[in-house]
């Protein structure tokens, strides 16, 4: 299932998209005008409140995918504020905002990678990067600026977890503790700021209107309690007709993307170069 990683040096640079929104590029070398497809715009996880542009799941990704012939662009959108520090700004002494400062942030890099990207781009991400990037589908359609595409690993995008009743499925070890369905709830309701923002589409888009979702990859880990989400809503969009390929990688657990080493690192990164460039 892996793609052989053709030899590439791969660039990386930082630029700013829009205000104090960076963006970083990830470009396979050498350019040349054969060089075809679809950026993707990929969005970090860490339950909205944390990570950055240098964790593995942004830049170990973007690195590997871009070795696969695809350009890249990460995103460093603010961060919520962890639960119950408020105050609490990143390490960058940068300030944090709750829903909707991160998706805004997210739709002004779009707009900016749109602009130089002529074959379309793909939004996709991991874990809360993954609610991010479906709502910003959502809302770039509604714009009249739809994405080719949608990638959308161990993601969550309900503002409610459903407990599973496999116990095959659920998290164990300290996951079991930090992704209780208790957790997950309450982290949903800091992004939100508030009980009123949990039933808005763009903050969370499962149980919403899909049918104007473009093509979407959707790769679960198997051993998650944020699968029960991903795969209702790998459901939805096929009960709304949307194109949609869905996997879930055995024995695998959350934020899998987070491990460059592991074989399911390799495995979707694979996944989401073939399905992304022979779309």
């Amino acid at each position: 299932m892996r793609l052989r990683s053709p030899a590439r040096t791969v660039s990386a640079t930082d630029v700013s998209s829009h205000d104090l929104v960076p963006v970083r590029w990830y470009e396979p070398t050498p350019i040349g005008p054969t060089a075809a497809g679809p950026t993707l715009l990929w969005l970090h996880g860490g339950g909205f409140f944390r990570g950055g542009l240098d964790q593995p799941e942004a830049h170990a990704v973007a690195q590997s995918l871009a070795r696969h012939g695809m350009t890249v662009a990460t995103v460093d959108y603010r961060l919520a504020p962890p639960p119950g520090l408020s105050w609490m700004k990143t390490r960058a002494g940068l300030s944090r905002g709750r829903f909707p400062l991160p998706l805004n942030d997210v739709l002004a890099a779009y707009r900016k990678v749109r602009a130089r990207s002529p074959q379309g781009v793909i939004l996709g991400g991991a874990s809360a990067g993954a609610c991010l990037a479906a709502a910003a589908t959502l809302r770039a359609t509604d714009e009249g600026l739809p994405p080719v595409g949608a990638v959308l690993a161990y993601g969550f995008f309900h503002a409610r977890h459903q407990r599973t009743d496999d116990v095959q499925q659920r998290a164990r070890g300290h996951r079991r503790i930090t992704h209780s369905v208790w957790g997950l709830n309450a982290m949903n309701r800091n992004y939100a700021g508030s009980e009123a923002v949990l039933a808005n589409r763009f903050a969370f888009p499962g149980g919403h209107d899909l049918h104007r979702f473009p093509r979407t990859l959707s790769i679960n880990a198997e051993k998650d309690n944020m699968r029960a989400s991903g795969d209702t809503f790998a459901l939805e969009l096929s009960t709304y007709g949307v194109d949609v390929q869905h996997h879930v990688l055995q024995g695998t657990h959350h934020a899998f993307l987070n491990r460059p080493g592991h074989d399911a690192f390799a495995t979707a990164v694979s996944l989401i170069a073939k399905w992304s460039l022979c779309g």
